[in-house]
Parts: C-alpha cells; structure tokens; sequence
C-alpha cells in the first residue's frame, strides 16, 4: 500500500458501515483521511480510533453548499485532494405503489445529487494536477433491476451511467473514475451493528454476507493498481448470494 502513503482521501458516509472501513484501511495504509458524515459525533469516534492526521467534517453531502464545503475544507487543511471516495448513500426498500416521496428524494438527494456534487467540485484541481482517483460506492443494484428496492435500484443505475460517461470525459487527463458495486454487506445498512459480530460471523460462513472490511480491501485494491490501469466497474458478491 506504499502508493498511499501520503495522499490525501475523503470519504463520505464515513460514520458507519463501509464508509467507517474505507477510513480504518486508508489511515492504516497511510494516508490523511477527511471523514464526512451527518452524526458528528459518531463521526468523532471513527475519527479518534484512526492512526495518522484525519480530518471530521458534519455536513449533509446533498444540503446546498455542502459538496463545496467538504472540499474546501480538505484543501484547507491538505492542501490537495488524491482520492474522492463518494459513498454516502440512503437505502429504501419497498412497494413503490406506497413510498414517501419525501423519502424518494431524500435519497436521491444523497445517492445521486450529493455524489454528483462531490465529483463536480473535486475533479477541477484533480484535472489540472494531472492525477487523482474517484470511486463511487454502487451496488449490484445498479447493474441490474432489483424489484423490491425500485428507488434504490434507480439511484444506482444513475450514478453506474455516470461514472461511465465521466470516466470517459477524464480520458487523457490522468484521473482515475470508476464504481464498486457490492451485494448484501454485512453492516448498519441492513440494520447488523459492529456488536453483532456472532451474527455476522454466521452469516460469512455461510457466504451469504461479506463484511465492509472485504469492500474496503476491494476498494484498495482499486486505488493501488498501476496509473495506466483503471478500473471502471468491480461487482462484489457474497459466494452464495444468488443476484
């Protein structure tokens, strides 16, 4: 993890769940990481048990002036932005014959907007260093129509297509653009704490789950891999996960 050390990575919805684990592994590997989430305080916490410099900002990644403050405070306090980790996301199951609308755009406020508005004010200063690495946090979902998580499936198809056509208007500029889609994670999304460690144990033994700790591992895996070579899409799935 030697190209890590040293550079500087925001990651959203670092509070919790795999955001949390792209943190631990990108401090571990050595870099400055800025954490954003809305709960400052659980924000704190990560923020406390990680090695290194680090840097909590609270703020919404979808409220207005959001994505420019986040940025601007990572620039203020790193002075460059290396790797943008846009995974802050909402999750909404269920018939849509029956949904909130509040609630369809609360997330596509987060999963769609606030990564678009993340990417939006990182990529200039990424552009003109000639160098940098976006990932997006997806979901299997995006790769294809899951039926009881119509909205969420949606938000995933979205920012699949735009990573895709970002990707391609970076071509030449030595940006890096590409989107890790994981299936059944084990973690706060499906309402499973860090406290429940029996059950998550079951539950990888059994393959039908893997731990944020194996996306995160995935994700490095992405960032570290030699500057000619990007990798737009990696599908994780738990062996025994059927979709």
């Amino acid at each position: 993890m030697e190209q890590l050390a040293g550079t500087t990575a925001v990651v959203t919805g670092a509070s919790s769940g795999i955001g949390r684990a792209y943190a631990r592994a990108l401090a571990d590997a050595g870099a400055s990481v800025v954490l954003v989430g809305r709960n400052a305080e659980r924000l704190r916490q990560v923020a406390q048990s990680l090695p290194g410099e680090h840097l909590a900002v609270p703020v919404d990644v979808s409220a207005d002036g959001g994505a420019s403050e986040i940025i601007g405070a990572a620039t203020d306090r790193f002075g460059s932005i290396d790797v943008l980790l846009a995974n802050a996301g909402l999750y909404l199951p269920g018939d849509f014959a029956e949904a909130d609308l509040a609630e369809v755009r609360a997330l596509l406020d987060v999963n769609v907007f606030g990564a678009m508005a993340l990417v939006r004010e990182a990529l200039p200063a990424m552009i003109a260093a000639g160098s940098g690495d976006i990932i997006v946090t997806s979901s299997v979902s995006g790769h294809q129509a899951i039926h009881w998580e119509p909205v969420y499936s949606a938000s995933k198809h979205a920012m699949q297509s735009f990573t895709h056509g970002v990707r391609r208007q970076l071509v030449g500029t030595g940006v890096r653009m590409g989107a890790i889609a994981p299936g059944v994670v084990l973690n706060e999304l499906w309402g499973i704490g860090e406290d429940a460690a029996t059950e998550i144990a079951a539950e990888i033994a059994a393959a039908r789950g893997i731990d944020s700790t194996d996306v995160a591992e995935a994700v490095l895996f992405m960032l570290t891999r030699p500057r000619h070579v990007n990798i737009r899409d990696l599908v994780i799935l738990p062996t025994s996960q059927e979709i």
